[in-house]
């Protein structure tokens, strides 16, 4: 049996978002059929804004409304270092600690062979522009503890040592294969304690 057109056509919508299967997407399609029209409104305005008020700071390459973002127009944090994560959730999940008041880079994405991610796809010549302006004395790399993750820590390393910055990774507090954004506080700021240099 076939749907109408208009529910097909949200079915498909959901299920190109990641983790949505056919079943997940049909079951969200018919939540959204018995929605309120104005909660649906909303929720279509919000998914719009998302797409046309967002951006990527010009210092730091998070995702933000305003540019440079509020994080860098904070001359209360510390600009000797940044912490360089991979997503901007990373960044959120690093921020719930309130361990760190440093600066940060977002990469938004790792190297990745396998998924044809090279150096070139991810934020690193930005990084590196940022290292020839700032007076940077430590880079925290924060990746996730996963191939990938690993993989960039480690090119990213070997990229910057000639730049004379103490490099450390945060300590593996973490599950390995895990991601940040699902770290709790207290995990993530015992990694942040035990982050070691990179040699």
């Amino acid at each position: 049996m076939y749907y109408p057109e208009p529910i097909a056509k949200l079915i498909d919508s959901f299920t190109r978002l990641p983790g949505i299967g056919p079943k997940t997407a049909a079951r969200l399609a018919f939540h959204v059929l018995k929605m309120k029209e104005d909660d649906v409104i909303d929720f279509a305005k919000a998914l719009v804004s998302v797409k046309r008020n967002l951006h990527f700071c010009s210092v730091c390459c998070n995702i933000t409304d305003t540019d440079p973002c509020r994080i860098c127009q904070d001359k209360t944090r510390d600009r000797s270092v940044i912490c360089v994560v991979q997503e901007s959730k990373d960044l959120v999940a690093m921020e719930r600690t309130k361990e760190f008041q440093g600066m940060y880079h977002v990469l938004q994405g790792a190297i990745s062979p396998i998924e044809g991610i090279g150096p070139d796809q991810i934020r690193i010549a930005e990084l590196l522009n940022r290292l020839g302006d700032e007076q940077v004395q430590e880079l925290i790399l924060a990746t996730n503890p996963n191939i990938e993750g690993e993989a960039t820590a480690m090119y990213l390393s070997r990229l910057i040592k000639p730049f004379g910055i103490r490099i450390t990774r945060i300590a593996h507090g973490l599950p390995v294969g895990g991601d940040l954004e699902y770290a709790d506080e207290v995990t993530l700021s015992k990694a942040l304690e035990g982050r070691r240099e990179l040699r």
